[in-house]
């Protein structure tokens, strides 16, 4: 039988381990939960945007987002917004939380195509303001706590948060885990040592030895227990992800009122991409690149560049009365082949990384948290086995793998070629067999195939393929298509279009009205939660 697990040991703090602390100590008081994390050794930190899948971590939680918002400098986000990735200066689209809704349509969620094949001068933007009626929201820049107020609304799944990272973690270090039980060392391992059954004990700074059940590497990218001790091969995924490389920065707002939106904002330039997360104070921003293509110095005055270009940079200007500074970090894209190796264990970007695009950082380590807890809780005297160390790595590979197939459609349906970055994109093979686990089988996916099954029956499923793709500029289905397999006449479908454009145009006129009287997300965060008023 595995050996009991009662006491565990998270290296590492930022958001990673403190997520990791907090989640562990809620679920398991009864465990001896132990975090060592080093006082010289800075956070990365730039993780501001998340996912509505957080919502469900919170309340496992039991935390309420008046709770943390206030010292977390948090605002709402609805949608994530993408600029110019299709072509250059092709304009943007929206991917919004939140349900579809179809209901009481010809085709479904071909609805939208019905309209594209009558009205051919409609912009692909249009397909989410048709179908996400949360994007009522979106459009007005405006908060509403009301479920009924539109069709699937619900404002605790569907609305997530941009916040700062590193007042995240603090904030659940001092005001839930450590007051719930935590303990928290604050020096630096100096050595790890091993045995047959993994890490045997630490060493830390002052000579004293760490013994636990179970050590959880939340160490960033130096991975310093799976990869350094346990030394798990690393599956690189650049293959599909080209970027490895990001200057951030902490910007001001020029208009707060106007520039506070309640979207993360991302924009394709020469080599890469900028997002624009508004916080409350400030907006926090980035240009994710590859080293490949342009150097460090190129890539930094191309986002400064383009900074200039829309205000919010110039040589006069600082935030806070100093002067903006810009941080390069340096990133490793892909996975460790296994999560959980004898009694170490990853969370975070020492577990993997895929790139800051669709939010995914901190998707990932809630998403792997709530995996974990089911095993560590599976027994109620705490064995774990290794048929559970491998269904929970198969499980936290598939999610990762899923993620990062999504983002690499961002570039993989490009057609951008005025930059050697984007054309390489473009000629780039990615129908590659995924391999990221290998226990007793392989786990083998294909990505193409993965990405095409999302077209089964001519229509997307609701996830936000549909979305991606539409915006895009790849279809569904077309009017061909979609014409043999209803087996009616091309005239039968166009009248059909032209009552189904008419309404999809209504179904928007009365999201709009409904929302017409909702706060607008400065005013709602300045009353609510911000109080400043």
């Amino acid at each position: 039988m595995s050996k009991k697990i009662k006491k565990i040991v998270i290296v590492g703090g930022g958001s990673a381990g403190w997520m990791t602390a907090a989640t562990l100590i809620k679920t398991m008081p009864e465990k001896n939960i132990i975090l060592i994390e080093s006082p010289n050794i800075p956070t990365v930190g730039v993780g501001e945007s998340t996912l509505g899948f957080i919502n469900e971590w919170l309340r496992l939680l039991e935390i309420k987002d008046k709770d943390f918002m206030k010292a977390c400098d948090a605002t709402y986000k609805l949608s994530i917004r993408f600029q110019d990735f299709y072509k250059k200066d092709s304009g943007g689209f929206h991917y919004p939380f939140g349900m579809l809704d179809v209901t009481g349509n010809y085709a479904g969620k071909n609805d939208w195509y019905l309209k594209k094949f009558v009205k051919p001068e409609t912009p692909n933007s249009d397909y989410a303001q048709c179908i996400y009626p949360i994007m009522a929201l979106v459009n007005e820049n405006k908060i509403s706590i009301k479920n009924n107020i539109l069709p699937k609304y619900n404002f605790s799944n569907d609305a997530a948060y941009h916040f700062n990272a590193v007042k995240f973690a603090n904030w659940l270090r001092t005001e839930y885990a450590i007051p719930k039980g935590v303990q928290n060392i604050l020096t630096e391992v100096k050595h790890i040592e091993c045995n047959k059954e993994g890490v045997d004990h630490l060493i830390l700074e002052d000579g004293s030895k760490v013994e636990a059940d179970l050590f959880i590497d939340c160490t960033g990218f130096r991975s310093i227990l799976l990869a350094g001790a346990m030394k798990e091969p690393f599956i690189d995924l650049t293959h599909i992800l080209p970027n490895n490389s990001a200057w951030a920065a902490q910007i001001p707002y020029v208009d707060k009122r106007k520039e506070m939106v309640n979207y993360t904002n991302c924009v394709a330039i020469q080599n890469g991409w900028v997002w624009n997360t508004p916080l409350w104070s400030r907006m926090g921003t980035g240009y994710v690149y590859s080293d490949k293509y342009i150097s460090d110095e190129g890539a930094l005055e191309e986002f400064k560049e383009y900074l200039r270009k829309t205000g919010h940079y110039n040589d006069e200007m600082n935030f806070n009365g100093q002067e903006i500074k810009f941080k390069n970090i340096k990133s490793r894209v892909g996975a460790h082949q296994r999560l959980w190796v004898k009694n170490v264990t990853a969370i975070g970007l020492s577990a993997g990384f895929i790139e800051p695009l669709e939010s995914n950082g901190l998707f990932s380590v809630h998403e792997f948290l709530m995996k974990l807890v089911r095993v560590l809780k599976r027994d109620p005297e705490g064995y774990v086995s290794q048929w559970d160390k491998d269904s929970y790595n198969l499980a936290c590979l598939r999610k990762f793998n899923g993620f990062s197939q999504f983002v690499a459609l961002h570039y993989s349906l490009s057609h951008r070629d005025d930059t050697e970055y984007w054309r390489d994109i473009g000629n780039r093979n990615y129908d590659i067999k995924m391999q990221m686990v290998d226990l007793n089988y392989r786990y083998i996916d294909s990505f193409i195939d993965a990405a095409l099954q999302k077209f089964e029956n001519y229509e997307f499923d609701d996830s936000g393929y549909g979305a991606v793709f539409t915006g895009m500029n790849f279809y569904a289905t077309d009017p061909d298509s979609l014409f043999a397999y209803n087996y009616q006449t091309k005239e039968w479908w166009r009248n059909h279009g032209l009552e189904t454009s008419r309404k999809l145009d209504e179904k928007k006129r009365l999201w709009k009205e409904a929302v017409k009287d909702e706060p607008y997300m400065y005013d709602f965060l300045e009353q609510n939660i911000y109080n400043e008023a």
